[in-house]
């Protein structure tokens, strides 16, 4: 489950779930949906990202300046993700195709994860994480 929230001229986006990789998941498939709808992209061809930081905020920043910068070298867009974390080290899977601009109609280009509003907490066994985007 995510959401996008208005910051000036920025996105945040929102994300909960049950474990810290399926809302660092959901996080990544937000960040897709401020581009184009999830939907659209096909999953024809995968990228492994590794990365690793002091603490959980920091994994949640390296991770989607991981997938926009997949973005911007490759060309793609990301609607499939699978992501594994263990000792602030996490290792994912991620499956997308190559924009096309009649089929994905982009909105906008993220830039980089901003530390603006930024907070990864579990609370009562669920996962909520938030960020904002430079688009």
């Amino acid at each position: 489950m995510w959401e996008h929230f208005s910051h000036q001229a920025d996105i945040g986006i929102k994300a909960s779930a049950g474990t810290l990789p399926e809302v660092f998941e959901q996080a990544a498939v937000a960040l897709t949906a401020i581009v184009t709808e999830p939907g659209n992209v096909e999953q024809t061809e995968s990228v492994q990202i590794e990365c690793s930081a002091e603490n959980n905020e920091l994994l949640l920043v390296d991770w989607l300046n991981s997938i926009i910068y997949e973005m911007a070298v490759r060309k793609m867009l990301f609607s499939k993700f699978e992501v594994s974390i263990e000792n602030l080290k996490l290792s994912a899977k991620i499956w997308g195709e190559k924009i096309n601009q009649e089929k994905h109609l982009p909105a906008v280009e993220p830039k980089a994860v901003t530390y603006n509003q930024l907070s990864v907490k579990n609370e009562n066994g669920k996962w909520t994480v938030q960020c904002v985007i430079d688009v």
